[in-house]
C-alpha cells in the first residue's frame, strides 16, 4: 500500500489509521510516530507496521477503525472467498494496496481493506474501474492469507520459497526467442525463473526421477516421484501457473501459445559443474496445463550391470544371451520398472569401435555415444516399423527397438533377429512367461518366436532399506510361509528388517533394488510355444529349470537385508 498519504513526516500530525488508533486509545502518540517512521524506511504499509510490531492484535485493529470511522466489518472466513470476483481489480494493484475486491453493485464496488483512509488507493480504484469504492474492514492477516493465496502476493511467497542462490542455466543450445514483450516478461518473469530453478536443484538432490506441476481449480501443487513414490512438495500460488508452464515451455523449445493439445519437448541445463537432460510434458486439463518434466541422469545408464541387483546366476544368463551374434532379447514389464536402464546398460557393454548398434526409441531419454540413436516421429511416418526397415540398410550388428507395440513392428524385429542382427526390445507384460503369449496374441507366428527369441526379463523395482535405521521384524511364522518363504529359509536365527526412518532417507527407504525373472528360451520351452501352450505351461517348465519368479527374486532380497516384505509383496502382487 502506498505510505505516503498516511504519514507525511516524523514532525507532521498523525494522519490517517495512526491518528484513529491514537484518539482510541490503543497506542500512544509516540509509538504511532515510531512505527510510521518504520514504514516509511520499510516501504511498507503503517498497519503492516502495527501488527508486525504487535502493537496492536489484528481484530482488535479492524474493530477499532469499524467503530471509528462508521464502517462496517468483515470476518473473512465466514466468506467462500473462491467466488469472488476477481476481474474487477488488476492482481498487482490489489497487491500494492492491499485490499480485495468483494462485490459489486450497480456503480459501487465493495472493497475489503485493513487501511480505509488511504486517498489514492481510492482515486486508482476509481479510474481503473470507473466505480465508486465503499469501504469495509477486514481484519489484516485474513488480508494477507487471501492475497497470497489469490497469487496478488505470488512474487514474494515465491522468493520465500525460492530463496538463495543459483548457478543454474540454460544450455546455450536450448535457448529460445521470444517475440513479443508480453510474452518474454511472462516467461522471464524472475520470481517464476527462480522458483522452477528451485524445484528442478531440490528434486535433483532428493534423486527424483519426475517433477509433476498440476493445476486444479482452487491450489496448484508440486509434487515429485522419489524411490517410485509420488510426494506433495509445495503448493506454490495457484496464479503462476501460467507463467510456470510458459517458462518451461519456451525452454523446452515448445509452442507456448498452443495451449489446447499435449507438447514434448526437452531441456538441457547446467547444474553445477555438469549438464543434465529433461524430458518435457505438458498436457491440457480442465484447470490449465500439468506439465511432468522426466530428469534423465547419464550416469544411470553407465552403473554397469553389478549395480542392477541382478543375481548371479540371472547375470550369467543375461550376459550369455547379450553375446550371442544373432537372435532377440526382450526385457518387460510396467512403465517405471527400470527397463530402459536395463537395456542401456546392455548395449554399453556391446559398444565397441567394432559394433555398428543402432536404436529407435520414442524419445530416445539418455545420449549413448558411439551409439545410433533414433526418435520415433510418428507425424512425419517415422515409426519403429519404418525405422527398423532403414535399420536393415544401414549394415547394423545390434538393433534396440524402444518398445514392440504392434504386429508390423514385431514381424521386422523378428526377421532381423533371423537374418543375423541381435535385437534388443521391451514389452508392457506382466512377466516372462506372459510375453509369450503376448506376442501370439499379437499374430507372430509361433515358429517365429521359437526360432528367434534367446532370453526373457521381466522387472520390477523395490525401495531399498536405509541402511542408517533399519531395525529387524518380526513376522508371524505363517506369514512369512504364505509370504512364499521355504521351511528352511526361516528356520534359525534369521530375522527380516522393517523400515523405520530418518533424516537420511525417505520413510526408511532410500534407493531402489532390481527384482529381476531372467527365462532363457530352452528346447524344453520351444516345444510348448510351438505347441501353442499356455503361459501356465511355460511358467511351470521354467521352474522346473530353475528359472526363479519376481516373487522368488523379491524374498532372496528380504532375506539379503535389501528390502521389506511388505515392499515385496507389494510390487510382486499379481
Amino acid at each position: 500500500m502506498a505510505t505516503d498519504t498516511l504519514v507525511e513526516s516524523p514532525q507532521s500530525t498523525l494522519s490517517g489509521v495512526a491518528r484513529v488508533l491514537v484518539h482510541a486509545g490503543r497506542l500512544s502518540a509516540r509509538t504511532a510516530e515510531d512505527l510510521a517512521r518504520s514504514a516509511r524506511e520499510r516501504k511498507t504499509s503503517f498497519v503492516s507496521a502495527v501488527v508486525a510490531a504487535g502493537a496492536v492484535k489484528p481484530d482488535e485493529l479492524a474493530h477499532t477503525l469499524s467503530t471509528s470511522l462508521a464502517l462496517p466489518l468483515l470476518d473473512l472466513n465466514a466468506v467462500d472467498l473462491q467466488k469472488l470476483p476477481r476481474n474487477l481489480v488488476d492482481p498487482k494493484t490489489a497487491s500494492q494496496y492491499q485490499l480485495i475486491v468483494l462485490g459489486k453493485r450497480g456503480n459501487r464496488l465493495f472493497i475489503g481493506a485493513a487501511d480505509p483512509t488511504d486517498q489514492e488507493a481510492v482515486e486508482r480504484i476509481k479510474f481503473a474501474t470507473q466505480l465508486t469504492p465503499e469501504w469495509v474492514i477486514v481484519e489484516y492477516d485474513k488480508l494477507m492469507r487471501q492475497l497470497e493465496a489469490q497469487g496478488g502476493n505470488a512474487n514474494e511467497v515465491l522468493e520465500s520459497l525460492a530463496g538463495g542462490d543459483f548457478d543454474f542455466d540454460v544450455t546455450d543450445d536450448t535457448t529460445a526467442t521470444v517475440e513479443t514483450n508480453e510474452v518474454s516478461a511472462e516467461v522471464e518473469d524472475a520470481p517464476v525463473v527462480r522458483f522452477l530453478q528451485k524445484m528442478l536443484i531440490d528434486a535433483i538432490n532428493a534423486r527424483a526421477s519426475d517433477l509433476h506441476f498440476e493445476p486444479y481449480e482452487y491450489h496448484y501443487r508440486v509434487r515429485f516421484r522419489i524411490d517410485g513414490e509420488l510426494r506433495e512438495i509445495t503448493q506454490p500460488p495457484i496464479a503462476i501457473k501460467d507463467k510456470l508452464a510458459s517458462r518451461i515451455k519456451v525452454i523446452s523449445r515448445m509452442d507456448i501459445a498452443e495451449k489446447r493439445v499435449p507438447q514434448d519437448g526437452r531441456m538441457k541445463l547446467k547444474f553445477g559443474s555438469k549438464a543434465i537432460d529433461f524430458r518435457v510434458s505438458t498436457l491440457p486439463t480442465l484447470f490449465g496445463e500439468k506439465v511432468v518434466i522426466r530428469i534423465l541422469d547419464p550416469s544411470s545408464a553407465k552403473l554397469g550391470i553389478e549395480a542392477l541387483g541382478y543375481e548371479k546366476i540371472e547375470k550369467e544368463r543375461l550376459m550369455q544371451a547379450i553375446g550371442r551374434p544373432y537372435g532377440m532379447i526382450l526385457v518387460t514389464g510396467p512403465t517405471g520398472s527400470g527397463k530402459t536402464v536395463s537395456l542401456y546398460t546392455c548395449l554399453n557393454i556391446l559398444n565397441q569401435p567394432g559394433v555398428n548398434i543402432a536404436t529407435v526409441e520414442d524419445p530416445a531419454e539418455i545420449n549413448l555415444p558411439g551409439i545410433n540413436q533414433v526418435n520415433v516421429n510418428d507425424r512425419a511416418g517415422l515409426t519403429f516399423a519404418a525405422a527398423l526397415k532403414s535399420f536393415l540398410r544401414q549394415d547394423p550388428d545390434i538393433i534396440m527397438v524402444g518398445e514392440i507395440r504392434d504386429l508390423e513392428t514385431a514381424d521386422i524385429a523378428i526377421k532381423a533377429a533371423q537374418t543375423g542382427h541381435l535385437v534388443m526390445s521391451t514389452l508392457h507384460t506382466n512377466d516372462a512367461p506372459t510375453t509369450l503369449t503376448r506376442l501370439l496374441n499379437m499374430g507372430v507366428a509361433p515358429f517365429n518366436i521359437a526360432a528367434s527369441v534367446l532370453l526373457i526379463t521381466a522387472q520390477r523395482l523395490a525401495r531399498r532399506l536405509c541402511e542408517t535405521c533399519k531395525k529387524p521384524a518380526e513376522y508371524p511364522r505363517e506369514a512369512l510361509l504364505k509370504a512364499g518363504f521355504a521351511e528352511a529359509d526361516i528356520d534359525g536365527n534369521w530375522r527380516p528388517y522393517r523400515a523405520v526412518g530418518c533424516s537420511a532417507c525417505n520413510n526408511g527407504y532410500k534407493g531402489r533394488v532390481g527384482l529381476y525373472q531372467v527365462m532363457p528360451i530352452t528346447e524344453a520351452i520351444q516345444t510348448i510355444i510351438l505347441g501353442e501352450g499356455s503361459a501356465m505351461d511355460i511358467a511351470r517348465q521354467a521352474q522346473k529349470e530353475g528359472v526363479r519368479d519376481l516373487r522368488q527374486s523379491g524374498l532372496i532380497k528380504v532375506r539379503a537385508g535389501m528390502t521389506t516384505l511388505e515392499e515385496v509383496i507389494t510390487v510382486t502382487n499379481e
